[in-house]
């Protein structure tokens, strides 16, 4: 490790503009000509749309245009979809709805949109949308699974009955059956995954620009995949062919997965700009975040799990129900099903597995990925299962964790993973040790007598990260492969270039992905640059989610990277006369081994350009690109062990220690990984304690502002213990894992284990508002 190479604390180099408010975001590009686009949106959760007036509107001064979801639908503009194809286990396909970007007939949640006004400014669009007067014919709603999936209640799409979208299963029900048979005890849980808006820092925003001599598209949008939002785009909206579409994703604040998707608002946008002759841009506001960026979680389940005498796990049953929304958003069908229920197994050695996952159409905002996706529902479902065993088998929950973890590897599980490699009684042990797990009782009895109940609990999640190889997960249903890609650029000076189909959108890859070259070249962070979010810069890509940045797209830079020093060290060897085989790159420099002899690598790449003397044979420049498609997931692991005191008086619940032990592998840059682990703890306990997004029964939003919404701030968390344990990932030469999910994964289980060992109650649902605890306190 050098002073900025693989490991190193190295400062973010992107942080500068960020903190001087130089970063270049969607909303402060500015377009000549550009006019400004306000959704008018439906206030009813079901409704048929029986008239648009929009004459008042258009006679208002700036208004450019008044366009509907008739005219969208007129044009021949595609219906948004879902990239992921689920069977259910009769054998039929997913029910899929269809979701145009407006509707022009009949309305599935509030804040769909069904028409857009097109001004000179943003205060001129608002003001007109007042004018247009839509007439509604309003529908019988359902905003929850329960009532959604009984007899008689109100459909939303014909092609899905009864609102199912499918009944998926996995595991063998035969194996799991015969377990459950022979258990000495069987541990029962209801839970419920509560359901959470994603709250990005910067909100959703498109600027569309259509250049009608060139018949080409320009779409500026806050996304986390460009170029997968361009594929969708032009194959399957009919927006324009991808050689007359670019898209670009400049600075993006935050996504946590809202922003993988494809959302109406770039659709019409983009449609909107050709159809008016001008730039058209949209930002939304915070409500219109609230009501369509596509929520999370959202699950309903019950779970078993069965012991021998041993306290052994032999079987698992579980179902669940999981809310869709009004529509199949573009990943949703993967998230309840090969990102939920394939990590049931956790870091246990269960030996039957069988779950059983409904999805359901409800009159509510679309439901997709959000922060670990799928990951966290099974996290905390098994967690919760093992605290609730425990307590039931009265036994130490860290010891039947112990009795329980897998301890060889690779590991097959029930459920389709293959375990690579993991040390879980390694990250089990640091935990407990940073928070004194030996002394807790002396320290709950001493609470005791000053009033308060003092609980900790214990939480060991495991994640599946990079999802891959793209052969694997084609036959899963996969509409995408999910390899990434890389090229690099050496300048005739000696500057290189990355361009990488990663997309950074506060992970801090301007720094960590420098950091690799610097470890491999010797040259300083400052001497490269990392360009990306540009599908007309960077070669076809997958963008950034599931905890991939680095195994994934780091891995395509380092295989770049080899090709572009191979060819580097045979134009070294031939201006050193010297053996290809000798040639070692050190400090930038190439340097023949075992002598004075080097030459430094802007000579080297200066070499490259002038060609005057290149060995026999070689093309001139210094540029290659890579394609990497793994071989597994990555599967990173922990044990987060949160101590806290409830007072019983207000239900109040007030944090004494959180640690989390977690082992990612290799750390490219410990500073940023530490980063990425405190938001994601903050948005784990965030969910544990606070955050719910809730319908009424008629489908309206009670949560659409910070007013109602309840976001974690700083006084509501702890100061954070973090520790690494190591073991190397095989699946790729970095030995990466993964970091950017594993806090929300992890968290809430910790949290809520800690609060039912304070109260000595065991069923309690998230959030565990201070109403709720006291409730659960002194009920009878």
């Amino acid at each position: 490790m050098g002073v900025e190479g693989i490991g190193a604390r190295v400062v973010r180099k992107e942080d500068k503009r960020f903190i001087t408010g130089k970063g270049r975001y969607v909303d402060d590009i500015k377009l000549l000509g550009m006019t400004h686009a306000h959704f008018i949106r439906s206030p009813h959760a079901h409704a048929k749309v029986k008239k648009i007036d929009s004459s008042a509107a258009l006679k208002m001064p700036g208004v450019v245009a008044v366009l509907t979801g008739q005219e969208l639908v007129d044009d021949k503009v595609g219906n948004l979809i879902c990239g992921w194809a689920i069977t259910s286990k009769d054998g039929t396909p997913m029910k899929m709805g269809a979701w145009p970007a407006m509707a022009p007939e009949t309305v599935r949640f509030v804040g769909q949109a069904v028409a857009v006004v097109i001004a000179d400014s943003k205060n001129l669009a608002r003001d007109a949308a007042e004018s247009v007067v839509v007439d509604y014919e309003e529908l019988p709603a359902v905003a929850d699974m329960q009532s959604a999936i009984k007899a008689g209640a109100p459909q939303l799409h014909p092609e899905a009955p009864g609102n199912q979208v499918y009944d998926w299963v996995i595991g063998d029900e035969g194996a799991t059956d015969a377990a459950f048979a022979k258990a000495a005890n069987v541990v029962k849980l209801d839970v419920t995954n509560n359901r959470l808006a994603p709250n990005a820092m910067e909100p959703r925003a498109a600027i569309a620009d259509y250049d009608a001599a060139e018949e080409h598209f320009t779409l500026y949008t806050t996304s986390q995949n460009p170029h997968v939002a361009r594929l969708v785009l032009s194959a399957f909206y009919n927006i324009a062919p991808e050689h007359k579409l670019r898209v670009i994703a400049p600075d993006v604040g935050g996504g946590f997965g809202s922003k993988i998707f494809i959302y109406p608002e770039e659709m019409v946008a983009l449609w909107a700009s050709k159809k008016v002759g001008r730039p058209v841009k949209w930002t939304g506001d915070r409500t219109e975040a609230f009501l369509t960026d596509a929520h999370g979680r959202d699950h309903v389940t019950h779970a078993e799990m069965a012991f021998d005498a041993n306290n052994k796990i032999t079987g698992l049953k579980v179902k669940t129900y999981a809310n869709f929304g009004a529509y199949m958003s573009l990943f949703s069908s993967s998230v309840p099903t090969y990102l939920y229920a394939t990590l049931l197994s956790g870091q246990y050695n269960i030996p039957a597995i069988h779950a059983e996952v409904v999805g359901v159409y409800t009159n509510t905002t679309p439901v997709d990925a959000y922060r670990g996706a799928g990951r966290p529902e099974a996290s905390y479902l098994i967690e919760r299962l093992m605290e609730t065993a425990a307590r039931q088998l009265k036994v130490d929950p860290a010891q039947l964790r112990r009795t329980n973890f897998i301890t060889q590897f690779p590991h097959q599980t029930p459920v389709i993973m293959a375990y690579d490699t993991g040390d879980f009684n390694a990250s089990l042990d640091a935990a407990m040790k940073a928070i004194d797990y030996a002394g807790f009782a002396a320290r709950k009895a001493q609470a005791k007598s000053q009033g308060k109940l003092r609980g900790i609990g214990v939480s060991c999640y495991i994640e599946a990260c990079g999802i891959a190889p793209s052969k694997a997960v084609g036959s899963l249903g996969a509409g995408v492969g999910l390899w990434e890609s890389a090229e690099v650029r050496v300048n005739p000076v000696g500057t290189i270039e990355i361009l990488t189909g990663s997309h950074s959108h506060g992970q801090g890859h301007e720094t960590t992905f420098c950091q690799l070259v610097a470890e491999r070249l010797g040259v300083p962070i400052s001497q490269v640059s990392i360009v990306h979010g540009d599908t007309d810069k960077v070669q076809f890509g997958m963008g950034t989610y599931g905890s991939r940045s680095a195994a994934v797209g780091l891995t395509a830079i380092l295989k770049a990277m080899e090709k572009m020093e191979s060819k580097a060290k045979k134009i070294a060897a031939h201006a050193l006369e010297a053996s290809e085989g000798d040639i070692v790159i050190e400090n930038g420099e190439f340097k023949v081994a075992g002598t004075d002899k080097a030459i430094a690598f802007p000579m080297v790449a200066l070499a490259a350009y002038t060609a005057h003397n290149l060995p026999d044979g070689m093309e001139p420049g210094l540029k290659e690109s890579a394609f990497y498609d793994p071989t597994n997931f990555t599967f990173p692991a922990g044990a987060y062990i949160c101590e806290l005191e409830v007072d019983p008086g207000t239900g109040k619940t007030s944090f004494v220690n959180f640690v989390a032990a977690d082992d990612f592998g290799r750390l490219i840059n410990p500073m940023i990984v530490e980063g990425q682990v405190h938001g994601g703890l903050a948005q784990g306990i965030g969910q544990a304690l606070l955050e719910h997004a809730i319908y009424d029964a008629n489908g309206q939003p009670v949560t659409a502002s910070f007013m109602d919404y309840s976001m974690p701030r700083a006084d509501d968390l702890p100061s954070f213990n973090l520790s690494h344990t190591t073991t190397l990932c095989p699946g790729n030469p970095l030995g990466i894992k993964g970091c950017g999910e594993a806090g929300a994964i992890g968290a809430s289980a910790a949290v809520i284990n800690a609060i039912t060992d304070a109260i000595g109650k065991n069923n309690l649902e998230m959030p565990a508002t201070p109403d709720r605890v006291w409730r659960t306190i002194h009920a009878a």
